[in-house]
């Protein structure tokens, strides 16, 4: 089996710093990963780099074995939700976020029914009757759950994800861990939370924007 995404030997540069240097790892389809690390070390830069958000200053990266470039960056942007930490619906209510991206002419023979967006509201622990409630008027944790229940609606594979179960309580993670205990998902993940990195098949550790160690496992 090919790497969906390889890192190899890349180093970034931002503002006249070095925030990455020469990076290497691969993450197979269905891995489970986690970027960890003090804050400045990276983990965010990394996520940011495969969207295509930083220049490489050397090194490559590669999604599907294709290397990342301005042509091929929406490819890897079309198969993958990055979720932050705040996300923005970019709609006045949940419902219409939900079904904004099937606006566009690639999405809009997938429209999903009204039973389609209850269902995975409620494999989030989220009511169905979040979907008539103001964006501005729902929390963060409610925020976060609705964007990766677009991403799941979008049929997306690759999610990268920035601190996303910092704002939820025991039974809303629960319902999240579910969700990415599918094989057909890959993550690659920002955490602190020591329940996620249990759940996870590998940790990467990063150290002043180097990787320091890899896990698998919890070995070393």
């Amino acid at each position: 089996m090919s790497p969906l995404i390889r890192f190899d030997q890349v180093s970034v540069t931002a503002r006249n710093k070095t925030i990455l240097s020469n990076i290497s790892f691969a993450l197979f389809p269905g891995d489970k990963a986690v970027l960890c690390g003090k804050s400045g070390s990276g983990k965010s830069s990394i996520l940011r780099t495969l969207l295509g958000l930083y220049s490489l200053k050397s090194g490559t990266v590669y999604f599907q074995k294709i290397p990342l470039s301005p042509l091929s960056v929406q490819t890897i942007r079309s198969c993958t939700a990055y979720i932050g930490q705040e996300p923005m619906l970019g709609a006045d209510n949940v419902r219409e976020a939900l079904l904004l991206p099937f606006q566009f002419k690639t999405h809009r023979e997938h429209r999903p029914k009204e039973a389609q967006l209850i269902e995975v509201l409620q494999r989030l622990q989220l009511p169905a009757d979040i979907l008539n409630q103001e964006s501005r008027s729902i929390s963060g944790g409610e925020k976060q759950r609705i964007a990766l229940a677009r991403g799941l609606l979008l049929g997306k594979k690759l999610y990268l994800l920035d601190e996303v179960t910092s704002a939820l309580d025991a039974e809303s993670k629960q319902a999240v861990f579910d969700v990415f205990s599918d094989p057909r998902l890959t993550v690659l993940s920002v955490t602190h939370d020591t329940d996620w990195m249990a759940r996870c098949s590998i940790i990467f550790e990063l150290e002043a924007g180097r990787l320091a160690q890899v896990k698998r496992n919890g070995n070393t």
